[in-house]
């Protein structure tokens, strides 16, 4: 019999998170750090207002591009929020978590050959995703030294006459870096100049911790130029309502509804009613588990301090990146022998990226007492080193 697979599918590598994920299921008295998924239930109002729409026997088909009230209070939100009206109709559609819209974008934006400039260390999803539509995935390597943010010399340096899209993956998974204004107007200023696009996704948008988030849609010129991601799953702790969407010029949101209707037809009806009751009446909600967030990120730098575990200070998401390289192993060997001896699982840098390689990502999206006995066992670990 002829090979079944195609060979482009067969040379992506599975995901490195969901590796060390399998292997803890089967690790009993295990605690994992590994996933980046809030430990909050979905505030009850949220899934009050989901459960009626059950009771009212909404369980029909949306129109393609999402709940035309769902897509209202999006663009509400983003006009209080970033100062920047989108069209609810035309430029706004809702897609099944940010990581479709992800896929969308790319697919009907590039042709064969396309370069995609992808930063890394970043969520696992960009690299493969530009492959899968034939782009090429060209990596540009963020550095400890500027806090894992991205420069615009970084960008120029990579740019070719085949480059068409710059991926903005801020607040970041796995670093917690975040960019400021100064920063993304740098990188807009070469954008425009070197005629680019831009996907930006800005699903830890409300999980940032000295300041507020800006979103490079607001700066002048940058609206027309970029496809804005955002979603459900971490602000409001609704991971498994898998619900997002994506704002842009019409002429490009047609395309991924077009791609959307063949594929998906619509995003789940009752997360989307849920959904409107999130952004409504959700601001609470999302500042409560934000203080958190914010208690258990400065506990874990604390305590990388005392144990002698250098990191950066992260801004945004929940994660933290401490680099591990004076204990001479690889990312790969140091999770492996942590969870092998400890039942302590984290993930390799080298997940997000070979510019991850001297790093682990932790996640601080559990709750304090899990992240104290996680500390006693990476404490006890590194002291045999």
């Amino acid at each position: 019999m002829r090979n079944p697979i195609g060979k482009k599918v067969v040379d992506i590598k599975p995901s490195g998170i969901r590796k060390f994920f399998d292997i803890v299921q089967e690790t009993e008295g295990a605690i994992s750090l590994g996933v980046g998924e809030p430990d909050f239930d979905t505030p009850w109002h949220i899934r009050d207002e989901g459960i009626y729409s059950l009771e009212k026997g909404r369980t029909f088909y949306t129109s393609n591009s999402g709940l035309k009230e769902l897509r209202q209070e999006v663009s509400n939100y983003i006009k209080r929020t970033q100062g920047v009206t989108y069209d609810p109709i035309k430029e706004i559609f809702v897609t099944v978590g940010g990581s479709e819209a992800i896929d969308l974008a790319l697919r009907a934006m590039v042709d064969p050959g396309d370069e995609v400039l992808i930063p890394q260390p970043s969520y696992v999803s960009y690299e493969p995703c530009a492959i899968l539509a034939d782009a090429k995935p060209v990596i540009i390597e963020l550095k400890v030294e500027n806090e894992f943010r991205l420069t615009a010399q970084e960008v120029l340096d990579k740019i070719t006459d085949k480059t068409k899209i710059l991926i903005l993956p801020f607040p970041n998974n796995p670093t917690g870096a975040v960019m400021g204004k100064e920063d993304l107007e740098a990188i807009a200023k070469v954008v425009v100049e070197k005629d680019l696009y831009v996907i930006s996704d800005e699903i830890y948008s409300e999980l940032t911790y000295n300041g507020k988030h800006v979103s490079i849609v607001s700066l002048p010129g940058m609206k027309e130029r970029t496809i804005l991601i955002n979603g459900f799953s971490k602000a409001y702790a609704m991971t498994g309502w898998r619900l997002g969407y994506a704002c842009g010029p019409e002429e490009i949101m047609s395309q991924m509804v077009k791609i959307h209707q063949f594929a998906i037809m619509c995003a789940p009806t009752t997360s989307q009613y849920a959904a409107i009751e999130a952004l409504k009446n959700g601001d609470d909600d999302v500042k409560m588990m934000r203080e958190q967030y914010n208690h258990r990120r400065r506990y874990l730098l604390n305590e990388f301090e005392r144990i002698g575990l250098p990191c950066f200070e992260p801004y945004g998401a929940f994660y933290v990146f401490p680099s591990i390289k004076k204990f001479g192993m690889s990312s790969e060997e140091f999770c492996t022998r942590l969870l092998k001896e400890e039942k302590l699982a984290v993930v390799p840098g080298t997940a997000f990226g070979g510019c991850g390689e001297g790093y682990i990502r932790i996640s601080y999206a559990y709750s304090v007492e899990n992240l104290k006995a996680a500390m006693e066992r990476l404490e006890n670990f590194i002291s045999k080193l």
